[in-house]
């Protein structure tokens, strides 16, 4: 490519604008073997008009891949109302592309974005080095691309769209485009936009107060713009505000997308000209058997590089104690730590960066270790220096998954005090679900920035190496930017959640100081007991091998049974079970739903369900535990993670402790592989039935409410209620029914789903249903407000705030809809609970602190916490905890605690 841009522009083709337009625009053409051929011809005639109006160019040809795209990510609906493509328009794809392939053209097709992406990236990445751009396209979208060196051509009209032309159509630039399409919505697409919010209202809203973002700064001048409904246009943007948002990111083109192509290995090839008559002959295009044309190759010019921000790498104690006293004399600062692993436990500092403002920051290297690496300030003497400066309060400290560098730095022992703000966090309460938590993911979508990626620095897969091996040219860089980026993160989280005063209230008084509980706990470790578990393994290992033989004896035939292509053709072709569920695919399906439903009737199903369960049991457990034992402490130290589930229940990984079966015996021995060490127990603290009683706060139902009140076994009640027969003359078949409609229905379950939970037909489990309403009529009233409340905000909330969206809500898809219903009702309840326990964690932790007491909370378990406890202080703990776990939150019912004492953890619960 060249730099002679007036002669050789960049010519990027909406392949996929073409492709619908041609097919509604041309006459329905038929070769004479009856193949569709009409959109064939219109794509190809108008790039190959575009070769002619550019000969000089390079001419890039972009199709939208099939199947979703980070935009149904970010919104299911998305594009979700376009009718399913033709299939006369579908037959044509395939030979577009070859046509385009032997034109010599290169063909982008791209999973997981559209072609308006690759084109917006390839478009950004040619104007950065000079090159002007052509972008052929029907799509009225694109017009935010357009800028001095952009300019958009629609073949179909000969219409040109430049700056000049927007300006004079719309009396705005490119540069408020896409708030115009974020206010307005696109039905086409399915962006939802602001409802009243038609053409005229937001060319008189961007035309009278500027971008989005200005409008919704001055909702008060908008009454003042004297359009048809301006008074109560505040009103609505204000309601509709996350969906304007919403609507501006699905509208917002990417320009970051990573291409396998860039302009240097843009490779424009000779025709095949063989390819192209046998390509035309078939489709019988007689008229361009002697026009073939190719386009000359072109080279790109070098590519030019942004200026760095003001980022220093400190070497001398002269630098180091100059930054030392700005951090000192600063309100807030960012920090971050450079590690040779993510293993908190064995992590070992490389280096430290540091930010006190926006672009500008320090890396201080200490203990890279390449050959040929230039000296280094002494890594236990900055730490040092350091070391007053984080144990103090203030300066306020700003990290990214601060729990992180909080352990690591325990380790030299060094306590980090003064917490200002996780930004993990801070994005997490904003909303759990609008993005990854992850600071690439969060510089894009809050700072429209894109930042250095690890894997850039250090390499990916086996040829990776750990960050004490990177060149410090290349890891000071990187590691300045954490920091810098982490504190422009934090100043601009840090306003969103203010203006919500329970989330921030939840951020600092829950999220914050749930940190270092997490630390001390994961450090804290637990103990296992190896013999056990390796004794369990050998067991194990000997039934999987007896279920294998009973599956070939029920199957008739050896076979692999994690082969869900072997399964299939064993259950449905040769034993000729029922198809209860296909996959995306059509094929009969194997999975874990299916063979549930198959194992109540048929044998192989039930005996491939056990060995899987007993399968997954050895490979993550019995097998692994061993293995996660750190060799220093002789412990496993599992990971909390605090911005991972919607609803803000913690999970854990490394080893994962939340799905540890607890109701088969196999489960419950991995559990007595959790013990105590001599001279000490382990105490287990669980709320009982916190979701039920949670539920009847909520739903202030008398029923419920004055069940619990007693004291009552509210599953027998339930079941007295509902089956009118006295409280103790409950069967202990009712009872379990009783308790299944109770569980059933705080997850939104059907009465297709409790019928089939409790073997009955769909009409008896209705009638259940019916009379449980009857007589717990607050339940009701709940369930159908919060499914209103849901699909009018868009999320639902928890006792303390917690928001939990739902962007399925609102879906046309009904299947969707009722997933996100069964959601809205559980939400409240689990993330309730969740917020519960954490706020019991804090204030336990905070006791234990301050007792002279030997005893640690190790783990965190759903609705449960573990202690390791000394026998002499058992009695002192459990009396404290439970107290503690009761009062942490105040319902309308009573919380209740069950604590229980053993020598293992399965004992102790």
């Amino acid at each position: 490519m060249t730099t002679q841009t007036t002669k050789k522009p960049l010519v990027l083709v909406d392949g996929s604008s073409y492709l619908f337009r041609a097919f509604h625009a041309m006459p329905a053409l038929t070769n004479s073997s009856g193949e569709p051929t009409g959109a064939v011809r219109g794509v190809i005639s108008m790039i190959r008009r575009l070769q002619k109006d550019y000969p000089n160019s390079s001419v890039v040809v972009i199709f939208d891949a099939k199947g979703p795209t980070f935009r149904n990510e970010i919104y299911a609906d998305y594009k979700a109302h376009r009718p399913p493509m033709p299939n006369e328009l579908r037959l044509q794809i395939e030979p577009i592309h070859q046509i385009i392939k032997a034109m010599g053209l290169p063909l982008l097709v791209i999973d997981g974005v559209e072609a308006d992406d690759v084109i917006g990236t390839l478009a950004n990445e040619a104007t950065s080095k000079g090159i002007e751009v052509i972008v052929s396209t029907g799509d009225k979208d694109l017009a935010q691309l357009v800028s001095q060196h952009v300019t958009l051509i629609n073949t179909m009209n000969d219409r040109t769209t430049t700056i000049e032309s927007l300006q004079e159509k719309f009396g705005f630039g490119p540069e408020l485009f896409i708030d115009y399409l974020a206010l307005m919505g696109d039905k086409v697409d399915n962006i939802p936009g602001v409802p009243g919010v038609g053409d005229k209202t937001a060319l008189a809203l961007l035309q009278g107060l500027g971008s989005l973002d200005s409008i919704y700064q001055q909702l008060d001048r908008i009454a003042e713009l004297n359009f048809r409904g301006s008074k109560s246009m505040a009103k609505k943007l204000e309601e509709y505000k996350e969906q304007a948002y919403l609507s501006r990111t699905l509208a917002t083109i990417k320009t970051d997308v990573d291409l396998p192509i860039s302009l240097e290995t843009i490779n424009i090839k000779d025709a095949d000209n063989e390819a192209l008559i046998a390509l035309f002959t078939q489709l019988e295009f007689k008229g361009w058997l002697e026009e073939l044309l190719g386009n000359q190759q072109q080279e790109a010019p070098a590519e030019s590089k942004q200026a760095p921000a003001n980022y220093q790498t400190i070497y001398t104690k002269k630098d180091f104690q100059d930054w030392l006293d700005r951090l000192k004399k600063a309100p807030i600062i960012a920090f971050d730590t450079e590690t040779t692993s993510l293993n908190y436990m064995d992590a070992e500092i490389v280096g430290v960066s540091f930010a006190v403002q926006a672009g500008e920051a320090a890396y201080v290297p200490v203990a890279h270790t390449y050959p040929g690496c230039p000296e280094q300030l002494d890594r236990n003497w900055v730490l040092a220096q350091l070391k007053p400066l984080l144990e103090a309060e203030k300066p306020g400290k700003v990290g990214q998954n601060l729990k992180y560098d909080m352990s690591v730095l325990a380790r030299y022992d060094i306590e980090l005090q003064g917490i200002a703000a996780d930004t993990m966090l801070e994005s997490y309460v904003l909303n759990s679900t609008a993005t990854r938590h992850d600071m690439d993911s969060l510089a894009l979508k809050y700072l429209g920035y894109k930042t250095t990626h690890y894997e850039e620095v250090a390499g990916k897969g086996a040829k990776q190496i750990t960050f004490d091996q990177v060149g410090i040219e290349q890891a000071a860089p990187y590691a300045a930017e954490d920091a810098d980026i982490t504190l422009q993160l934090h100043h601009t989280l840090k306003p969103k959640l203010e203006a919500e005063s329970k989330l921030a209230s939840l951020c600092d008084s829950v999220e914050k100081p749930l940190i270092s509980v997490l630390s001390r706990m994961e450090r804290h470790g637990a103990l296992i007991d190896c013999g056990l578990l390796n004794k369990q393994s050998t067991e194990l290992a000997k039934r999987l091998t007896e279920l294998e033989q009973q599956a070939y004896d029920a199957a008739g035939q050896t076979f692999n049974l994690g082969s869900p292509k072997q399964l299939q053709e064993i259950f449905f072709e040769k034993l000729k079970l029922p198809v209860i569920k296909k996959t995306p695919k059509g094929q009969p399906s194997t999975a874990e739903p299916v063979l549930q439903e198959l194992a109540l009737d048929y044998p192989l199903p039930k005996l491939i369900l056990e060995y899987r369960g007993l399968s997954k049991l050895k490979s993550t457990y019995t097998d692994r535990l061993p293995e996660q034992i750190n060799p220093h402490t002789g412990r496993v130290h599992t990971s909390f993670h605090q911005a991972v589930t919607a609803t803000g229940r913690l999970s854990s990984s490394d080893p994962n402790l939340q799905n540890i079966p607890i109701r088969s015996a196999e489960g419950r021995r991995i559990r007595q592989a959790f013990i105590a060490p001599e001279g000490y127990n382990i105490v287990s603290a669980d709320y009982s039935q916190i979701e039920l009683r949670i539920m009847a706060h909520l739903s202030a139902d008398s029923g419920l409410k004055n069940a619990f009140a007693h004291g009552m076994d509210v599953h027998k009640a339930t079941a007295a209620e509902v089956f009118g027969v006295p409280h103790e003359q409950v069967t202990d078949n009712q009872r379990r029914n009783a308790k299944a409609i109770n569980f059933g229905l705080i997850y939104g379950m059907s009465a297709f789903g409790l019928a089939k939970q409790l073997g009955i037909s769909r009409q008896s489990a209705q009638e259940y249903i019916d009379l449980y309403f009857e007589r717990y009529p607050g339940v009701l009233n709940y369930m159908e407000s919060i499914r209103q409340q849901a699909a009018d905000q868009g999320y639902v909330e928890t006792l303390m705030g917690r928001r939990l969206y739902l962007p399925e809500i609102r879906s046309r898809n009904a299947m969707q809809r009722k997933a996100a219903e069964r959601t809205a009702i559980n939400a409240p309840m689990q993330g309730t609970a969740a917020d519960i326990i954490k706020q019991a964690m804090i204030a336990v932790n905070q006791w234990l602190m301050m007792e002279d007491i030997k005893a640690s909370m190790i783990m965190q378990v759903h609705d449960e916490l573990v202690f390791e406890v000394q026998q002499d202080h058992v009695a002192l703990l459990t009396e404290n905890i439970k107290s503690l776990m009761e009062k942490t939150t105040q319902l309308d019912v009573p919380l209740l605690v069950e604590v229980g004492i053993g020598n293992n953890w399965d004992e102790a619960h």
